[in-house]
């Protein structure tokens, strides 16, 4: 039986990236946006191509609702998770200092990129573990993609920096409660990617980028986060659970 894999946002960026890898590996996907299917059939009809069964299950991960629906949707098409991929999330609306930033900007962004990856996570970890406890052969792991901004501090986006080191930590203590089953949990830490996301602020991180910001001189792209991601659930690192694995050219080695 093939495996399935649960990929939030997984129709564009760094998900997509995400999702032709493991297409690549001979997953099933299940795929989670917040756009109308037909707005995400060029994407989907590329992974079938790859050779996928894919279901798209749209929904906001920041509403408990949607969530519920997300959930249902990938277990009634398949019937089983093995991997959930956390990788949905949003920049604020605006880049505000942290002195001038709106409570709502904070709020957004947190239920988003926090708030939705925690309690989606809980509510498949518990699938996952009563499988786990009916079936010792079933194997599946947890991924969370979280960002260089997890300890790197922007005062421009204080609020998606809070985000992503609370999702480090939700890494941690999600690591420490799956061990009972012996289902790994890992953080992906992207650098800086080539994405929708970034495409704002392109011409700045090209100037970074010449003035020698990471080891490695050029753009991430989505395509480095996948294969990282497809390397995990091959079970390559299966006595690591808990550990972030930076994606990020070099870019937090420290230097003289």
């Amino acid at each position: 039986m093939k495996r399935t894999a649960l990929i939030t946002g997984g129709s564009r960026g760094i998900g997509f990236g995400i999702a032709k890898a493991l297409a690549k590996e001979g997953f099933n996907l299940a795929i989670n946006g917040v756009r109308d299917e037909a707005g995400a059939e060029d994407a989907l009809n590329e992974l079938r191509q790859l050779g996928a069964e894919v279901v798209y299950c749209q929904g906001n991960i920041a509403v408990s609702a949607d969530r519920e629906a997300i959930v249902e949707k990938a277990y009634d098409v398949f019937g089983h998770i093995n991997i959930l991929v956390n990788n949905a999330g949003i920049a604020p609306r605006e880049r505000l200092d942290i002195l001038e930033t709106t409570e709502e900007n904070y709020q957004e962004v947190l239920k988003t990129n926090l708030e939705g990856p925690f309690f989606l996570t809980q509510a498949i970890a518990k699938k996952m573990a009563h499988t786990k406890q009916n079936n010792h052969a079933y194997e599946a792991a947890i991924i969370f993609v979280t960002s260089i901004s997890a300890t790197v501090a922007s005062i421009n986006r204080g609020e998606y920096c809070v985000s992503k080191a609370g999702l480090a930590m939700t890494n941690l203590l999600f690591a420490v409660r799956m061990a009972e089953y012996n289902i790994p949990v890992y953080e992906i830490r992207p650098g800086i990617i080539s994405t929708d996301m970034t495409s704002k602020v392109q011409e700045k991180y090209d100037n970074l980028f010449q003035s020698g910001i990471a080891l490695q001189p050029r753009w991430g792209t989505p395509e480095d986060v996948g294969k990282a991601v497809a390397s995990l659930t091959r079970g390559d690192l299966p006595y690591s659970t808990g550990q972030v694995i930076n994606v990020d050219g070099g870019m937090l080695i420290d230097r003289l």
